[in-house]
């Protein structure tokens, strides 16, 4: 893995005249920030507090964050850094999607190229905002978030970025289900289709209507093309990993 980043500086503080969220209930009441930088970490809770979350808890690392989310009730929000001393890139996001299921993640990041915001929307991020943003931004995405939409920073083109080989198979596995995703991991262990209908207790049709439907999501025409695409993303230790958090 490569030598993380210097810390990015705190989030500054929006004008007085600009002082939104102050007063008004946020959309979120807990949030989950997943990031190794203490200063910006501490910064980002104190915001997010005058912003009205009322509990606010932070990960050092998505190890600790699993831990988090499998021991107590999920938070309404996370915000999760792409750079981690245990992961690197929309692998972390991947996983986190995983084992958080229908709550939004907000990436926050100091990389943010459109390559880099491009990928993590179409890896499932809910929105993405650059770590330097003010507290107005925070509270744009919220609200976005908390409305159904996806949030977009300034100067995003949709479309203006060419993802790299790892990061399309992640985009592509993360429009599995989560059945999918479990009937994928046994495809990868080598299981054959009854094996795999035994160890899920469901039918053997419903195997194959899965696979049929994993094979189109995935673009690929074969099982064997299905787990090479899945090892390029490293796809059984996410599961693996997020699996046994629950």
């Amino acid at each position: 893995m490569t030598a993380s980043p210097a810390p990015p500086a705190p989030p500054p503080r929006a004008p007085q005249d600009a002082d939104a969220g102050r007063g008004t209930a946020a959309p979120f009441a807990s949030a989950l920030v997943i990031d190794d930088h203490p200063l910006f970490c501490e910064a980002l809770s104190g915001m997010l507090r005058e912003m009205g979350v009322a509990r606010i808890e932070t990960a050092d690392r998505l190890a600790r964050a699993y831990e988090r989310l499998a021991s107590g009730p999920a938070p309404e929000v996370i915000l999760l850094d792409l750079t981690l001393p245990d992961v690197e890139g929309m692998e972390g996001l991947l996983r986190i999607r995983r084992l958080a299921r229908d709550t939004p993640v907000v990436v926050i990041s100091s990389l943010e190229e459109n390559r880099i915001v491009g990928s993590a929307l179409r890896s499932g991020a809910s929105g993405f905002v650059p770590k330097q943003s003010p507290r107005d931004v925070f509270a744009r995405a919220f609200a976005a978030i908390a409305a159904g939409e996806t949030f977009r920073p300034d100067g995003f083109v949709e479309g203006d970025e060419t993802p790299s080989e790892t990061e399309q198979a992640i985009e592509r596995l993360a429009l599995l289900t989560p059945q999918q995703a479990r009937i994928l991991e046994l495809v990868c262990e080598g299981q054959l289709n009854k094996q795999i209908a035994w160890e899920l207790s469901i039918a053997e049709t419903t195997v194959k209507a899965h696979i049929t439907a994993i094979l189109r999501k995935l673009n690929v025409r074969s099982r064997t093309q299905a787990v090479l695409l899945a090892q390029n993303a490293r796809y059984r230790k996410i599961l693996h990993d997020a699996s046994g958090a629950t």
